[in-house]
């Protein structure tokens, strides 16, 4: 068994707080404070005085700007913000239909009202044609299908990528039309 194992890993501040600044001067900014540039000592000791941390938030800047706050309080906020901006980021749902060479026109018409409201619900629709065997000899069949599937969505979305062969499909991406508000 390797004793290196049962170490716990410390992870390190992802700024320097309170003796880990290592500016002799810096700009203390924060709530109940006369802003200005101090020397780190007493800047420590302003921190220590409403036993709050200092906190280095610009080290990059000269002298580097520094907050008095709580600092776990101040990382928790900082989480909850990243979680916020995740939480309300779109993300593009891409649904496929698939065709054969030879789909009858009853299939076709299945196919293109269920496309019709993945791209009314703002969802992109990937169609491919599939060539099974030595259906491949049959390329022109699937692109006029496909093309004829993209011209019958032309009012819902737009092409983003014609008819493309790769391997044994073809593939067809729309994506929906932005509505202007």
């Amino acid at each position: 068994m390797n004793p290196n194992n049962n170490k716990r890993r410390t992870t390190e501040p992802a700024h320097n707080i309170n003796r880990r600044i290592r500016a002799k001067e810096v700009r203390v900014v924060g709530e109940d404070i006369e802003q200005g540039v101090y020397p780190i000592e007493q800047a420590l000791a302003m921190a220590e005085e409403q036993e709050l941390d200092l906190v280095e938030i610009s080290p990059n800047a000269n002298p580097p700007v520094c907050r008095i706050i709580d600092y776990n309080k101040f990382i928790y906020e900082q989480k909850k913000k990243l979680k916020e901006i995740k939480a309300n980021a779109k993300q593009t749902v891409i649904k496929e239909i698939r065709f054969g060479p030879n789909t009858s026109d009853h299939d076709y018409q299945f196919k293109l009202k269920h496309a019709i409201s993945f791209l009314e619900a703002g969802e992109k629709v990937r169609a491919y044609v599939h060539f099974k065997g030595r259906a491949i000899v049959y390329k022109e069949k699937g692109e006029i299908l496909l093309l004829k599937f993209a011209q019958a969505l032309e009012d819902y979305g737009k092409v983003e990528l014609l008819p493309k062969l790769e391997g044994k499909r073809m593939f067809l991406t729309v994506a929906p039309k932005t509505t202007k508000k």
